[in-house]
């Protein structure tokens, strides 16, 4: 199947599918066949991460599709144990073997993790290793607009993606903004939230008016946004249709709607001091 997937530019001149596939794994499951399975209903940006511990099987996924490699998009994630200079050369390394690749598309540093105050030197890593060639596009995950301003302050180079927690209940109207004023492309990671929201009254009124689930609805409002949503799913029926999202528009009175629906976090995980490793 081809993708008739739009693109977003990037502010380093490259292009990114406006949806991605998420990989993280369910449990015990192996990510082999949903990456296999979802470059063949269209998805062409695949997120991956060194600590979802599922990386070989997505590279497994890549080559046992018959999508060329030049039109995937592979993401992965350096996380705290891999900060510092060094030792995010070193995780990189490591992260491109089990992928099985020679160069990755797009680099996000996972989590800041300011306590360690080393996610400047891995942001100079990143720097050197798009320099290097052997990664295309390089961002960020769960940075603030301290946390960006910091490393692009420090190096120069401002990061091509931001992706974060973002859905109706926490749209980040803030942050968004911040990163339209430095053309930083938003990412969505959990762009459904949880099973309340796909059930919520506004939610199933807006996707009625359009004839489309609740899920296609909020990926659409994401869409809206100028979010690139990366949603997960091990049904193939639900990855096909929320893939199926560029036949219909909401107007700005839903779009509003469901930014209405705002609480804050779902998954309490604060940038300044969450930390994973």
């Amino acid at each position: 199947m081809t993708s008739n997937v739009p693109e977003l530019g990037l502010n380093d001149g490259t292009t990114i599918p406006a949806i991605g596939f998420g990989t993280f794994p369910h449990a015990g499951e192996d990510s082999a066949e949903p990456t296999r399975e979802a470059l063949s209903l269209g998805y062409r940006l695949l997120d991956t991460a060194i600590s979802y511990d599922n990386e070989e099987a997505v590279g497994r996924g890549i080559r046992a599709s018959d999508v060329p490699r030049s039109e995937i998009v592979v993401t992965s994630k350096i996380p705290g144990r891999f900060h510092g200079y060094d030792e995010t050369l070193t995780g990189f390394d490591e992260s491109i073997a089990r992928l099985g690749l020679e160069q990755l598309d797009l680099l996000l540093i996972h989590w800041p993790l300011p306590r360690l105050e080393k996610y400047v030197d891995t942001w100079r890593a990143l720097v050197q290793l798009q320099k290097d060639g052997r990664v295309r596009s390089i961002g960020v995950s769960n940075f603030t607009p301290e946390h960006l301003t910091k490393i692009a302050d420090a190096t120069g180079v401002t990061p091509a993606v931001n992706q974060v927690e973002l859905h109706p209940f926490f749209p980040q109207a803030a942050l968004r903004e911040f990163h339209a004023e430095h053309g930083i492309v938003t990412e969505a990671w959990s762009p459904l939230g949880r099973g309340e929201l796909l059930e919520h009254p506004v939610v199933a009124e807006v996707a009625a008016a359009h004839g489309v689930s609740p899920a296609q609805a909020i990926l659409r409002w994401h869409v809206e946004l100028g979010s690139v949503p990366i949603p997960k799913s091990r049904s193939t029926e639900r990855q096909a249709k929320n893939l199926d999202i560029f036949g219909f528009q909401l107007d700005q009175a839903e779009v509003d709607a469901l930014s209405g629906l705002e609480r804050g976090r779902i998954w309490d995980q604060d940038p300044d001091t969450h930390e994973e490793f």
